[in-house]
């Protein structure tokens, strides 16, 4: 618990309250509890979470299931449409006190997940019941009253989600100290669809449960739902060997060429900034952050002897270090989830006015992300202090890149990087091994951390190709 803040202990404290008063009024006597409903819906609950919790169970069932209490809530929502509130609390706690917890401390957080639960299948069933779903469910021969039957499972669904997403931002208020107006940002849009699908899946189940062939019929239901809940963890495997990858080639590149650690990815970091300004698809911003931290893997191919050399580089060795886009761009070729981001990747050297390398592309023949991971690049290498230079203060490299728009760099994406700066900010950055005594910058507050793939600081030298001389006069 010494880790954890005490505004978030409290706040757990009295949500762990709350659901015991959720909870209790089942426990009374004369409460009339269907205490075999509850069993066995806890029951179900609780073995749809073993996979999860039990690594050697995972394995033998595919190794698809670690998906967390999240994964079959249609149970929870059966329940707060078959069952009193309290009833209804009760059968999330045996769940999601076996529920896998990834992060320490364990204990705490499963405390916070078991609350979090039952108070939002308290509140759902509560709703659910105020609207009528017991009468609209029907029971054994009596068929459901549809559409009837639709608005309390909508209703009760929609309640789960806010109250879930009401205490994520709560605890995240109070854990993380994250402004209250940034709290809930994007939480209910990532979990609104999602729940509206775990809601009708429920009440498939409810229906099922209620008709004549019983419970034993319910459990048909999450056969789709456990396909589909397969299908889910593919899917996050596969991103995830996704940023293995990026991950390992950035590590490379860290190894090799020690004076620009950290510059890959706040080149991701810049990249992504000037998607979001461009208004690009979240598909498209992943790629083009992913564009940004690569840009310059293809150094993996120039001789360590250039990249770290001290002084200036001669024709020659300028001539060997200008390759690595090509380098890079036959390196990343065969990943094909990199899509666009390769296209960056081999023209990120290219300037609008055709004076750029690796092949001299001029205007639009430039591909769109090689535009923006070219400002980024050139932004993020003058305002970094290294052991041979100075970071120049962001004021001026903002100039610097407006000087060069048109000729240079693309105006739009130069536009749309000044308005995430002035949105966000930025935190610049000493990246050598031996820090000098950083220039003045003006005080601007860090941008906040975007979720991107956790590649370990990394990257190469890399200056802007602007007209002035770039720090380190490096390509």
């Amino acid at each position: 618990m010494k880790a954890i803040p005490r505004a978030a202990r409290v706040y757990i404290g009295v949500a762990l309250l709350a659901a015991a008063a959720c909870a209790l009024p089942a426990l009374r006597p004369g409460a009339h509890t269907a205490w075999g409903a509850v069993a066995l819906l806890a029951a179900l609950y609780a073995l749809c979470e073993l996979p999860a919790r039990c690594r050697l169970l995972g394995r033998v069932l595919g190794g698809s299931v670690p998906m967390g209490a999240g994964s079959f809530f249609p149970v929870l929502l059966a329940s707060a449409l078959l069952l009193p509130p309290s009833a209804a609390a009760l059968t999330a706690l045996p769940g999601a006190l076996l529920a896998r917890v990834e992060q320490r401390p364990a204990g705490v957080r499963r405390a916070w997940r078991t609350a979090q639960l039952l108070i939002s299948v308290s509140a759902a069933a509560y709703v659910a019941g105020a609207l009528g779903s017991r009468e609209a469910l029907g029971r054994g021969p009596d068929a459901p009253d549809f559409p009837y039957a639709l608005l309390p499972a909508a209703a009760s669904a929609l309640t789960f989600c806010l109250v879930l997403t009401a205490l994520d931002g709560g605890v995240r208020i109070a854990a993380d100290r994250i402004p209250p107006r940034t709290a809930w940002q994007g939480l209910l849009g990532r979990t609104l669809a999602p729940h509206a699908v775990h809601g009708l899946a429920g009440l498939m189940m409810a229906v099922l449960w209620r008709s004549t062939y019983g419970p034993v019929a319910a459990l048909f239901v999450l056969l789709p739902m456990y396909i589909s809940c397969w299908v889910f963890a593919q899917y996050h495997r596969e991103r995830a060997a996704h940023q293995a990858t990026i991950r390992a080639l950035v590590q490379a590149v860290d190894i090799k060429d020690r004076y620009t650690r950290g510059h890959s990815e706040r080149v991701g970091q810049a990249s992504a900034l000037i998607a979001q300004e461009l208004g690009l698809a979240d598909e498209r911003l992943e790629i083009l952050r992913f564009a940004g931290i690569l840009h310059d893997v293809g150094k993996l191919g120039v001789p360590t002897r250039i990249l770290r050399k001290d002084g200036p580089l001669t024709p020659g060795e300028r001539r060997v270090i200008e390759l690595h886009p090509e380098y890079g761009h036959e390196m990343v070729r065969g990943i094909g989830f990199l899509g666009e981001a390769r296209a960056a990747i081999l023209h990120h050297h290219e300037k609008m006015d055709g004076s750029g390398y690796p092949y001299g592309l001029s205007g639009e023949q430039i591909p769109e992300f090689a535009r923006v991971v070219a400002v980024a690049d050139a932004f993020d290498a003058m305002t970094s202090t290294r052991s041979y230079s100075r970071g120049r203060p962001v004021e001026a490299a903002v100039a610097e890149l407006e000087r060069c728009a048109g000729s240079h760099f693309d105006p739009r994406m130069v536009a749309a990087l000044v308005q995430a700066l002035d949105r966000h900010g930025w935190q610049t950055a000493v990246t050598a091994d031996e820090p000098c005594t950083p220039a003045a910058t003006p005080a601007t507050p860090p941008v906040p951390q975007t979720r991107v793939p956790a590649p370990a600081p990394v990257p190469p030298a890399s200056a802007p190709p602007a007209p002035a001389a770039p720090p380190g006069g490096r390509p």
